[in-house]
């Protein structure tokens, strides 16, 4: 059974990282993602887009999966769907990532289990803004 790192835990990792990759960031200001990635910069994140229809969102250049990032990336936020979260887990295994934020919303236990028997620090149903907020400043 799946279960979330406890709020200390959350706000050590969320301190331990400086690069977050962004999957499934929205160009458009009114979606959810837009707003979570834009307050994380705010906070002094580097945000990478990772969008395979934009070229650029929050003023940064966009790459269409992870793989194709070319700075390190300390940990992957995820704005997709559940059925998505297996493709980008094996993502997350295959690079190294050893982090995973799955957004409040999203949940695939067997995949969020898969990657941290990989070795992947996982969060998954969390607004990784809010916990941020609430428990990290």
């Amino acid at each position: 059974m799946f279960q979330n790192p406890d709020a200390q835990a959350r706000c050590a990792l969320l301190k331990s990282v400086k690069n977050i990759a962004v999957v499934g960031l929205s160009p458009n200001p009114a979606r959810p993602s837009y707003g979570v990635a834009r307050a994380m910069r705010g906070f002094g994140f580097n945000i990478i887009p990772v969008h395979p229809a934009a070229r650029e969102v929050l003023g940064e250049r966009a790459y269409p999966q992870l793989s194709e990032v070319p700075a390190p990336i300390d940990l992957v936020n995820v704005f997709r769907r559940a059925e998505f979260i297996d493709e980008i887990v094996d993502s997350c295994l295959a690079l190294g990532i050893k982090a995973l934020w799955i957004q409040e919303g999203i949940v695939n236990a067997p995949a969020a289990l898969r990657a941290g028997a990989g070795g992947v620090t996982v969060v998954m149903d969390r607004c990784i803004y809010r916990d941020y907020r609430d428990y990290c400043r």
